[in-house]
């Protein structure tokens, strides 16, 4: 039998859990970052395809480097965020699925499939990405992910070969919970669920 988080861990994970817009000035460990990632890899994508790669902003060379894709309202929360994670897609993910999927010939269901690779990698991608913010804070980290950059700029400034595109981007560290916005309505089962 597989054993289930208990409240505690449903709560630290999801029903307490928000997002951030501010933060302490607490940094975070290059070891805890590896641990995060080392745990969201686990998740599941399609053919194991993984195509994500991540870019954990940490120093104020690397901060400097992102502000001029930020837009105004991200700036001065992300500047002050001791991690800004880049998530990318990696367009050419499929050249690694003979060492990711031995288990037949994946890599030629891509190959000239331009749409089927753009299709795949967001996906996938966007997957490992809430995987990672799943991990890190059942680790006890706060997240804050975001749209509102320039895509260019951060390709241009992170991923100048191509190979990778961002697809978003999250703040994460220790969160200032005398910040956050009051939490936003969901919508109750009935309204977004059917069992057929």
């Amino acid at each position: 039998m597989r054993g289930s988080l208990n409240d505690q861990g449903l709560d630290l994970i999801f029903r307490n859990a928000r997002t951030q817009n501010s933060w302490k000035p607490e940094s975070v460990s290059e070891a805890l970052l590896q641990k995060i990632y080392d745990l969201a890899k686990m998740g599941p994508t399609s053919a194991n395809c993984s195509p994500a790669r991540f870019v954990f902003v940490t120093t104020p060379a690397g901060k400097e480097k992102l502000k001029p894709a930020l837009s105004q309202g991200n700036l001065a929360k992300t500047m002050s965020a001791p991690v800004t994670a880049l998530i990318g897609m990696d367009m050419e993910f499929y050249e690694l699925l003979p060492e990711l999927f031995p288990h037949g010939n994946a890599k030629s269901w891509f190959t000239g499939n331009t749409a089927l690779i753009e299709e795949t990698a967001f996906r996938n991608s966007s997957l490992q990405a809430a995987y990672l913010m799943l991990v890190a804070r059942s680790l006890g980290l706060d997240c804050g992910p975001m749209s509102g950059f320039d895509k260019n700029k951060v390709n241009a400034a992170f991923w100048p070969d191509g190979r990778v595109k961002v697809n978003f981007i999250c703040n994460i560290g220790y969160g200032d919970d005398a910040q956050v916005f009051p939490r936003g309505p969901r919508l109750p089962f009935e309204r977004a669920c059917e069992i057929v």
